[in-house]
């Protein structure tokens, strides 16, 4: 959660959580698996196929991620999902997206099926130490929280976006932190001490960072290099390319740049480099109009340059330097790769749709089939084989002689239309079959992981409440004006007993007084905005460019109600002003319940 400080019963009851949830292998188990390789994968967000100079982008300079490439694998034709959520998904699962349940990000829709076991679960059964460090998004509460899928540390957030990428509110294992300086930087720092202090058994360390992701912040010694500075490679339609964005963009690229030779310099020191499997890869495609390699499409798109992206891997002394893959591979390939590079069985029975690719990383591939790759957003439907693409209005392109999807050929090549159309719509049959109306209640009260946090993200506003920004992520609820607004979740207690509750408010002075209730199953308790809490909207300071639907953020400051006694089951939590006597309620950032 974001912009609130933790009360001191709340803060040493999440510090356990963590713990409480982290089963510790045996030590025979980890001598058994005390030889196998460590795993980083490193996981951009919004960063395009051409992002990088290893892509011939000579607006950019990423020595640090091409080095990946030079001295490992780079995958030519990587695919992924067009928004951030389903492609985390994939990548955890090996599975495509609508199977676990994920088909958005944001308001509960980017979160991953409870019954899905992840990357975590099965380098956790290996007897590997497992973190995960930066954007989660796929699950804020426990058990979708990390902490319930397979990590043992997790420092980050859990929501699609966050508003403030300097000195932030961070999560640390259900406690809530302040982060240092620029997030990616603190992020990686958390990374290097985890790969430090487990630097004697195997680790899987995920670094999934949060930029160049909007809101475009990024510190001055990255900024600067491009603040004046001539962009000379375009997107191919130039008049949509907004330059002040493709500038922050490109710098926040840099910063990741220099992140990564951070991580990999203390490999080096270490002397890890050669039994550590490094991954890196983004998660869609670029989030504005830059230069992609004449690619059609950006971010939300699933043609080539919405679902296209980086992809290098480096095993010393068992990958080549320099090996190119031009065999067509995805982020739902990555799971079952690594588990066969190491030696280890996945967890889980569920059927995958990946397949591991370690004979093209080690170049003992013989045959390799053609295979197809779906791109799905939002019930529109790609199929990329290894030349053509169908997209997903039945147009045919060969990506092989027209990469930039400029000319339907699908009258030419009728056949294969037809193949991959008859393909879409078996894929749609079997897939997004799985993927119904979504009734996922929001889940509390888990004795392993007792405090749970409803966010204004995932609850429901009537009357005149609104949010504080278009995108549901980092808002805020605010113009409470009535005691006939209400705010609602739709919760299922997983453990009834009784709970502490506190909402994290901010309130002016001159609306202090109102009192409220928050009830459940006929439950309910009261308090008073007794005491204003008035902070600053933050943000906009920090900001390159002037940021579109996006919430600033405040700090939040937790209003203690008391205990109520939750019974197990679904239900609505109810949040209502009883007596309104200023312009307006208090504004709400979340609600937290803390299983006693």
């Amino acid at each position: 959660m974001q912009d609130f400080h933790l009360s001191r019963r709340s803060f040493l009851r999440s510090a356990c959580a963590g713990a409480l949830g982290a089963a510790i292998p045996s030590l025979a188990h980890a001598k058994r698996s005390a030889d196998r390789p460590n795993i980083v994968v490193i996981l951009s967000d919004d960063q395009g196929w051409g992002d990088l100079s290893v892509h011939r982008n000579i607006n950019i300079k990423t020595p640090n991620v091409d080095s990946l490439a030079r001295d490992g694998a780079l995958f030519d034709r990587f695919f992924v999902c067009p928004v951030c959520a389903p492609t985390r998904a994939e990548f955890l699962t090996g599975r495509y997206h609508p199977r676990g349940g994920v088909h958005g990000v944001t308001t509960g829709a980017e979160r991953l099926n409870i019954d899905e076991k992840t990357i975590g679960n099965t380098f956790k059964a290996a007897g590997y130490a497992t973190a995960a460090f930066g954007k989660w998004h796929n699950g804020t509460q426990y058990p979708y929280h990390p902490n319930g899928r397979g990590f043992d540390e997790f420092y980050g957030f859990c929501s699609g976006h966050w508003g403030q990428y300097f000195d932030p509110i961070l999560e640390h294992n259900g406690r809530i932190v302040r982060g240092k300086g620029f997030i990616i930087d603190d992020l990686t720092d958390h990374a290097l001490a985890f790969i430090e202090q487990n630097k004697n058994r195997p680790f899987l360390c995920y670094l999934p960072y949060n930029t160049p992701h909007s809101p475009f912040q990024v510190p001055d010694r990255f900024y600067e290099r491009f603040a004046d500075h001539p962009i000379e490679m375009r997107n191919r339609d130039p008049q949509k390319e907004q330059l002040d964005r493709t500038r922050c963009a490109l710098a926040m690229c840099e910063n990741i740049d220099w992140n990564v030779g951070r991580v990999l310099g203390k490999l080096d020191e270490l002397n890890l480099s050669k039994k550590t499997i490094v991954v890196y890869f983004s998660d869609n495609g670029p989030n504005s109009w830059r230069w992609n390699d004449g690619m059609k499409g950006r971010k939300g798109s699933t043609d080539e340059g919405g679902v296209r992206v980086p992809c290098m891997i480096r095993w010393p002394g068992r990958i080549r330097p320099g090996t190119k893959i031009g065999q067509i591979a995805g982020a739902i390939d990555l799971l079952p790769t690594l588990a066969d590079m190491v030696g280890i069985p996945i967890v889980g029975t569920q059927r995958l749709d990946g397949t591991s690719v370690k004979p093209l990383l080690l170049q003992k591939a013989e045959d390799w089939p053609d295979r197809m790759i779906f791109s799905h957003q939002r019930g529109r439907v790609s199929v990329r084989t290894q030349r053509y693409r169908l997209d997903n209005t039945g147009k045919l392109f060969d990506m092989v002689n027209d990469p930039g999807q400029y000319r339907d050929i699908s009258k030419e090549k009728p056949r294969v239309a037809a193949r991959l159309t008859r393909a879409v719509g078996r894929w749609k049959k079997e897939v997004l079959a799985e993927s119904a109306k979504d009734d996922r209640p929001f889940t509390v009260g888990y004795a392993e992981f007792p405090v749970t946090f409803l966010p204004a993200r995932d609850g429901v506003g009537s009357g005149d409440i609104r949010r504080s920004g278009r995108a549901p992520n980092c808002s805020y609820f605010t113009n409470w004006v009535s005691a006939r607004d209400e705010i609602t979740w739709d919760i299922e207690v997983a453990t009834g007993g009784r709970y502490e509750a506190a909402i994290y408010y901010t309130c002016a002075a001159e609306n202090v007084g109102s009192t409220v209730e928050l009830s459940f199953d006929e439950r309910r308790i009261e308090g008073k905005v007794a005491e204003p809490h008035d902070p600053p909207v933050v943000g906009a300071e920090f900001d390159r460019v002037p940021r579109g639907g996006e919430s600033y953020v405040k700090d939040f400051r937790p209003l203690h109600l008391g205990s109520l006694r939750l019974n197990k089951g679904r239900g609505k939590l109810t949040l209502r002003a009883l007596n309104v006597p200023g312009k307006q309620v208090m504004d709400v950032r979340a609600v937290a319940l803390t299983l006693l």
